[in-house]
């Protein structure tokens, strides 16, 4: 008699679907990228003789005329951002959506648009449509909200046209701190438009310029505080409080500096005041005493020095066990 026949176990589904949908996801990233890099890199369809890519007139816009001469380090900063949420990216990567093509289509139209009328800002504001929605489309909707930023931070390198005229008002501001400041600390000075002169003329009127006025370190500063508040870990109106906070530091740490060298033109050397100090006073004492005034807000805002947060969090996290139990 015939023993009854087990049924044969049941074969385990491979795995191999999965695998080809990351390297088709892969292939289609690096579709992407290769796209992007050739319309926003390397067609030539603007600036002088429609010789230049839109990323190419761009970079070359980050000069001391337009007072962006920070800009190059903005694809370091986006770069180090994609870098610092890369663990939640990773985890936050699936299935994609249809629903990136949206931004995508509405960032062709833009280039399409800048094509037109040959103005390369607006195919730079395309870009991180193009790049988001790609993300999008590729990797679904958490990947995207977690690259939002640093793929928008872009904007913040574009220079804005005839921003040169916002310096006026910051001329008159820095021009009166300066004068203010300079009297607290004993140098007697007047002042004729935006020139400060030396009461016992001491040394030659210095004149506070477009230079002078704070908005090359506004712009720098902005950049900074933009990245700061980004992975700052408090709310989102605390986010904004230390992202607005770049505006009143760099009119401080501004006056500072004009006063510095109007105190060592008093009672130092006048003509290396003017000159070399002039020209180094923004790295040396601007930019420390800025980042000081930006960290203090931030503890402010946070309860403490940011550092100190993982600690805090350990010790709100003990639990006493009552006598007995």
């Amino acid at each position: 008699m015939n023993e009854p026949t087990q049924p044969e176990p049941a074969v385990a589904p491979t795995v191999a679907a999965p695998a080809s949908g990351r390297i088709a996801r892969w292939a289609g990233a690096l579709l992407a990228l290769a796209v992007i890099g050739w319309f926003f890199g390397g067609f030539a369809a603007y600036g002088p003789a429609r010789a230049h890519s839109a990323l190419g007139v761009l970079q070359s816009a980050w000069n001391a005329e337009t007072d962006y001469e920070h800009g190059i380090l903005f694809p370091f900063i986006i770069a180090g951002l994609l870098i610092y949420r890369w663990r939640e990216i990773r985890a936050a990567a699936g299935k994609g959506s249809n629903v990136g093509l949206v931004p995508v289509v509405f960032g062709a139209l833009l280039f399409l648009a800048a094509y037109r009328v040959i103005q390369w800002r607006v195919a730079v504001v395309a870009l991180p449509f193009v790049a988001w929605g790609s993300v999008w489309f590729l990797w679904g909707r958490r990947v995207a909200w977690l690259t939002a930023f640093p793929l928008f931070f872009l904007w913040l390198s574009i220079p804005l046209p005839n921003f040169q005229q916002a310096t006026v008002p910051l001329q008159i501001i820095a021009t009166f701190l300066a004068h203010k400041g300079a009297g607290l600390c004993g140098v007697e000075t007047y002042v004729q438009g935006t020139a400060i002169y030396s009461m016992h003329e001491n040394w030659e009127p210095l004149s506070i310029s477009e230079g002078c006025s704070g908005i090359r370190s506004l712009m720098a500063l902005i950049m900074i505080s933009a990245a700061w508040a980004y992975v700052a870990r408090v709310s989102l109106w605390k986010k904004v409080l230390l992202f607005l906070a770049a505006f009143p530091v760099a009119i401080i740490g501004n006056a500072l500096r004009l006063v510095s060298i109007f105190v060592i033109a008093e009672h130092g050397d006048a003509e290396w005041a003017r000159s070399t100090w002039h020209d180094w006073s923004g790295l040396l004492l601007f930019y420390p005493f800025s980042l000081l005034l930006l960290l203090g807000f931030h503890a402010l805002l946070e309860g403490g020095l940011p550092w100190g947060r993982g600690a805090r969090r350990a010790v709100r996290r003990v639990v006493v066990a009552p006598p007995g139990s």
